[in-house]
């Protein structure tokens, strides 16, 4: 972790769009687990600076979306695949910049 969370902040550091540093940074803090607890609420606390830092708005995950949100770091984490977790938090971040609360992942 005193490695890893250096790397982390040049990372951020070196990203200029909001919305990649809000997503690598939330996965790879997230991932680094530098606390016994609250790592998912720090990190999405996190994101939600690196979000309004670009002008976007402010993204809760529904409790409803936790399943969907835990498989997706999942598949970051293990297969080392981005990808769901970076459509995850775009479909909220695009339904909050329209007003629209969202419960579930479009079909």
């Amino acid at each position: 972790m005193r490695d890893a969370m250096p790397v982390l902040f040049e990372l951020l550091a070196a990203e200029t769009e909001a919305s990649v540093r809000a997503v690598l940074g939330h996965f790879a803090f997230v991932f680094i687990h530098p606390y016994m607890d609250g790592n998912g609420r720090i990190g999405r606390f996190l994101m939600n600076v690196m979000l309004a830092s670009g002008g976007y708005p402010w993204t809760v995950i529904p409790v409803e979306m936790r399943a969907e949100y835990m498989e997706a770091l999942e598949k970051a984490s293990v297969a080392q695949d981005i990808t769901a977790l970076t459509k995850f938090i775009a479909h909220l971040v695009n339904e909050g910049m329209k007003g629209r609360p969202v419960a579930h992942l479009p079909e």
